[in-house]
């Protein structure tokens, strides 16, 4: 039992610092034989008078191995269900030693590792900002299944334990003890296990201190079913939770319904339902993809796997900002809440005065909701110098020009202020369509030029595509995505191209959905399924909230510029129904006051009823099947596209991009883990179906058949 140092004082008192193989304690094969072992020890002893479980390790406890989670199939469900009860069968002996038994948190104890400390009597945490408390499963598509949901619904009451079961919060050490995750807080390491050594000396002689509240006798469930306003919660949470997931994630729903059945029934027969819905969970399609992406493709891309090696860590203390628009202003708003000098340079005064009254405004919104104070306020303003002269830029190690998508625009301020620049500083470009490479030719050093995509808005897009030119330097390359992070953002990677990865694929649901109109399907049809298949918002919305002025100028910048022809066009109706509705309809977009596919009041959105008159056609026959998988399929072929092109360097890349940029659904995992789980004969044998019924866009890139025929997945 090395990795469980077992150590017995003079009081009887047991201290077990779990310090197992690897970077984390988790529970894995190793815990398992490990834990079985300590229990049959524990329950052995002849003069036991407490436990204390602490951890060897910079957090408590990681929870389940998500790695064997993924390997787990339909065929092994049972053998599965057996591994959970064993390590549930664990804990319920662990809680019902005669002694109490202690948690000493250290840091991070989240999934698994908060239901081991449910699992004790008395829960002590170090408040320490590494501290995190909670079960986030549900963010991966599962549910607690060691016993969390069952304990959290006893401990706190169904009503109060809902929150952090159905949306995985994770909470810090002083508001987990407010809510009641844990009993206790000391103010240093040494303190954790002294304190916890102490309780239970302190309680040697009260026997309900070994007992968990629902073993004590006469023990009453805290939400008990039979109260009206429980029953009538009961009753109506399903309908709630179905509201947020749409049917698309099962793990809610199993949750809610663990949840419901532990009022119902006693405490064993709880867990062995937890045990059974999880497992159920465990070989979905939605966990496989929220894990692989969520979990295991977020740490490699926010890791720095994109990043070139070799290149030793940088960051930036004076960031110039060229344009105080909407993107400028946000840029210099993440900036200056991470700490880094920033000028805010506008062709006008004005105009970077207002970009700065951008962070004010949000600081107030923040200040408001008890998230900030004057103090902070000041501090953060006073990072950005809000200008119009050129001089201020002087010195700047990194400049981000911010102003509008004209190539010439572009090039004719890079010229005159690329010379402001540090030694060594770099220049980025935030575009979201114009080639990285045709905009570093004003560069006097366009090894030293790379593109740098903001998403709108930029304080809570957490995604930045890093675009790379022709002539981007790998030490270009490394520094931006040093920046990215230092920011807070979570980079990807991507080589030049037209629209590069997120544009690209984003105007192919557009598109698609602008084609289905001009076909004749209504509208309110094509928004629906567009929400039935997971996106916030359905796509002709976002079309005028994105704007179809500028989808359009966009597309005929391309044109111009040679990126496109108009003959190869996939949606030629599309183009055109988009062209009409602006130039001969003036529907330019939400943003520009005259709504494009709806009108907008202070009462909401109701379609443009001239678009029916125009383009609804009653008679079309299209199932709603179809209009889904048009909607999805459009955006995963191009994904898979970009990654055949060399656009994307990497899967990871890919679907954290899809997901955190561009509105993948969570349960997809992201456009390419899509493919995986869908299977890529299936997908292939779709694609045939729908480019036979819809076009050639539609077809299966070659890259699906080459991984198929080689018998891989997209990894």
């Amino acid at each position: 039992m090395s990795v469980f140092n077992y150590q017995k004082d003079n009081n009887g008192i047991v201290t077990i610092t779990m310090d197992m193989t690897g970077p984390v304690n988790a529970m894995n094969t190793e815990f398992d034989e490990v834990m079985s072992a300590t229990v049959d020890r524990l329950e052995s002893e002849s003069d036991l008078s407490g436990v204390i479980f602490a951890s060897g390790k910079k957090d408590f406890f990681a929870g389940g191995d998500l790695k064997e989670i993924l390997t787990v199939d339909a065929g092994q469900v049972e053998a599965y269900f057996e591994k959970v009860e064993a390590i549930k069968s664990f804990l319920r002996r662990l809680e019902k030693l005669p002694v109490p038994v202690v948690a000493a948190i250290n840091g991070a104890a989240l999934g698994g590792g908060y239901e081991l400390c449910l699992g004790c009597n008395y829960r002590i945490a170090l408040n320490d900002k590494r501290v995190q408390i909670g079960l986030p499963e549900v963010t991966l598509g599962l549910l607690p299944g060691g016993g969390g949901i069952v304990r959290m619904t006893h401990l706190l009451g169904v009503e109060q334990a809902m929150p952090y079961l159905l949306e995985g919060k994770r909470l810090k050490a002083e508001k987990a003890l407010v809510a009641g995750l844990i009993d206790e807080l000391v103010d240093s390491p040494e303190e954790l296990i002294t304190r916890a050594h102490s309780w239970l000396v302190e309680n040697r002689d009260n026997p309900e201190a070994a007992l968990q509240p629902w073993d004590r006798k006469g023990y009453r469930i805290k939400s008990n079913i039979n109260r009206p306003s429980v029953a009538q919660a009961a009753q109506f949470a399903p309908f709630m939770v179905m509201g947020k997931t749409r049917g698309l994630l099962p793990a809610p729903e199993r949750i809610l319904e663990t949840a419901i059945e532990t009022l119902r029934v006693d405490f064993d027969t709880a867990m062995r339902i937890e045990s059974r819905n999880f497992v159920s969970l465990v070989i979905s399609p939605e966990a496989k993809n929220m894990i692989s992406s969520f979990f295991f493709q977020m740490n490699q891309v926010n890791g720095g796997a994109s990043r070139p090696e070799g290149i030793p860590q940088s960051s930036v203390k004076k960031l110039g900002i060229i344009g105080a628009g909407m993107m400028g202003q946000g840029i210099a708003n993440v900036a200056a809440m991470a700490g880094i000098e920033v000028v805010l340079k506008d062709v006008s005064l004005e105009g970077a005065v207002k970009g700065k009254a951008y962070t004010a405004k949000l600081l107030d919104k923040a200040i408001s909701r008890g998230r900030n104070d004057e103090a902070g306020k000041e501090k953060v303003l006073s990072q950005i110098l809000a200008t119009d002269q050129d001089s201020d830029l002087e010195g700047c190690d990194l400049i981000i020009e911010a102003v509008f998508e004209k190539l010439e625009l572009k090039h004719q301020v890079t010229r005159e202020t690329q010379q402001k620049l540090a030694d060594g500083g770099i220049w980025g470009t935030n575009t979201s369509s114009l080639p990285i490479t045709r905009l570093a030719e004003a560069s006097d050093k366009p090894e030293n030029f790379v593109g740098i995509h903001f998403f709108s808005p930029v304080d809570k897009m957490p995604l930045v595509e890093l675009i790379s030119g022709e002539q981007t330097s790998d030490e270009t390359l490394a520094r931006a995505f040093d920046f990215v992070r230092q920011i807070r953002k979570t980079p990807i990677v991507v080589n030049d191209n037209v629209g590069f990865y997120t544009s690209r694929t984003f105007a192919t649901q557009l598109y698609e959905a602008a084609q289905m109109v001009a076909e004749g399907i209504h509208p309110v049809r094509i928004d629906s399924l567009g929400k039935a298949i997971g996106m916030p918002v359905g796509p002709l919305t976002v079309h005028d909230e994105v704007s179809l002025q500028l989808t359009k100028t966009i597309e005929e910048t391309q044109l111009q510029m040679g990126l496109k022809l108009a003959e190869n066009d996939p949606t030629p109706l599309a183009s055109q129904l988009v062209e009409e509705l602006v130039t001969k309809y003036n529907r330019e977009g939400r943003y520009h006051g005259d709504g494009g596919y709806y009108d907008y009041s202070e009462k909401g959105k109701t379609i443009w009823p001239e678009l029916l008159e125009k383009y609804y056609q009653p008679q079309i026959e299209i199932s709603d099947q179809d209009i889904k998988d048009r909607l999805l399929f459009r955006c995963v072929i191009e994904s898979l596209k970009c990654l055949q092109e060399g656009v994307l360097r990497s899967v990871a890349d890919g679907n954290i991009g899809s997901i955190m940029g561009i509105g993948a659904p969570a349960w997809t995992g992201g456009y390419i883990q899509f493919v995986n789980t869908y299977g890529l004969q299936r997908f292939v044998e779709r694609c045939d179906e729908l480019s036979g019924l819809y076009g050639d866009r539609f077809k299966a890139p070659d890259i699906v058949s080459e991984y198929l025929k080689a018998g891989k997945n997209f990894h």
